[in-house]
């Protein structure tokens, strides 16, 4: 019986390719694996940016709120009209802003105590009263 020679035609999938082969999938991997961890710093960062600016507008909002309780307190609980009232009389500095560079609302009387005041910011937005307000 005779054998059959082996055939000398192959399609493209049926070649080994060797130590070529396997390096062209580690680098594929390796490339996927930096683009997903470039993805996951750049979502980190973006996450802990936007919290870091609502802690500094909160402490913000609380300095605020003390100068304008002593303000109420020097002027027989009478409330500011804006918070450059408040620069003018002494109470503060400058008038406050939040961590994207807007001025604080000052609202008199509150929402919550009609006896009180709020103060709060647009937040990272700018849309006042929007969802992402920091109060």
């Amino acid at each position: 019986m005779k054998r059959r020679a082996e055939s000398k035609v192959f399609f493209p999938w049926e070649r080994r390719r060797g130590v070529a082969l396997v390096l062209g999938r580690a680098r594929v991997k390796l490339v996927l694996g930096a683009i997903l961890v470039v993805v996951l710093v750049v979502f980190i960062r973006n996450r802990e940016e936007k919290a870091a600016g609502v802690r500094a507008t909160r402490a913000t909002i609380t300095t605020a709120h003390r100068a304008v309780a002593a303000f109420r307190a020097d002027h027989a609980g009478a409330c500011p009209r804006e918070l450059a009232e408040v620069v003018a009389s002494g109470h503060a500095r400058d008038v406050p802003v939040d961590a994207w560079g807007r001025p604080l609302r000052l609202t008199c009387p509150g929402r919550r105590d009609p006896q009180g005041f709020e103060v709060s910011s647009d937040g990272p937005d700018g849309v006042p009263g929007g969802l992402d307000r920091v109060e």
